[in-house]
């Protein structure tokens, strides 16, 4: 895999921790909206925004969200704004699929935590980027991930492929991953690599942990296999676009 340097080690808690890579040309082939569409680009990492027991909170939702399906193979989604549902090798939407259960397994208070995280979330990459929170939206696929060791079934399990999230989603402009479960500890494998010329660079997960980055192809990156455990996190991701903008979810 090649030299690889830890950016980010499990054990550490790290206030704020910025690295300033130059932008691809991957944003130019989209409109630009000024003042927010990346023109300083790198990737940045924190345990200072959400706490652990904020992470413990959410990864809560994400268990009983994930319990009513999931994935044949190892990995699952949930995605609290589209209702997208893994269960055996498809997805449902889960709030036509269960109804009104839905009350049963989440409560006004979890939706409140999801939307005040994802706005502290938000301003920490504004800050960081020096651009104004007000000028990004929340796009999709914003969602859930819970990752085993169980063998791949169908191409949405295989999830460990090199990308560029730009290129996968055009209306990314901004990416982040908060952690909700911690590596070695409760799973093995799984770590976050940017796949940089020459070099890896990965971040451990750590509940609560913040990653971000500008979603651009100056961000390759991948995650390693699970080798065992079960791996949390949820990926929050923004655009420049407000035609690409989602609303945070409501309890229906």
């Amino acid at each position: 895999d090649g030299v690889t340097e830890v950016l980010a080690h499990h054990r550490d808690s790290l206030q704020d921790k910025f690295i300033e890579i130059p932008c691809s040309e991957d944003y130019d082939s989209h409109k630009r909206f000024e003042g927010c569409t990346p023109r300083k680009c790198g990737r940045g990492v924190t345990d200072a925004v959400i706490t652990r027991e904020e992470a413990e909170r959410i990864r809560r939702i994400a268990e009983r969200g994930l319990s009513l399906g999931g994935s044949d193979g190892g990995a699952s989604i949930l995605d609290l704004h589209s209702g997208a549902l893994s269960l055996g090798k498809h997805f449902v939407n889960l709030y036509r699929y269960f109804g009104d259960k839905i009350q049963d397994i989440f409560t006004e208070e979890d939706f409140a935590l999801y939307r005040d995280v994802r706005q502290r979330i938000q301003q920490r990459i504004a800050q960081a980027f020096g651009i104004s929170s007000a000028s990004m939206y929340l796009t999709k696929p914003t969602f859930f991930s819970r990752i085993n060791n169980t063998e791949a079934k169908t191409t949405h399990d295989e999830y460990w492929h090199p990308h560029v999230d730009k290129v996968t989603y055009g209306s990314f402009d901004y990416t982040s991953l908060l952690y909700l479960s911690d590596y070695t500890e409760d799973f093995g494998g799984g770590r976050f690599v940017f796949m940089d010329a020459g070099s890896n660079k990965t971040i451990e997960p750590r509940a609560g942990r913040v990653s971000f980055f500008t979603s651009g192809s100056e961000n390759l990156h991948r995650v390693e296999k699970v080798h065992w455990g079960t791996r949390y996190a949820i990926t929050i991701s923004f655009t420049c676009n407000p035609d690409h903008g989602i609303g945070d979810p409501v309890l229906m």
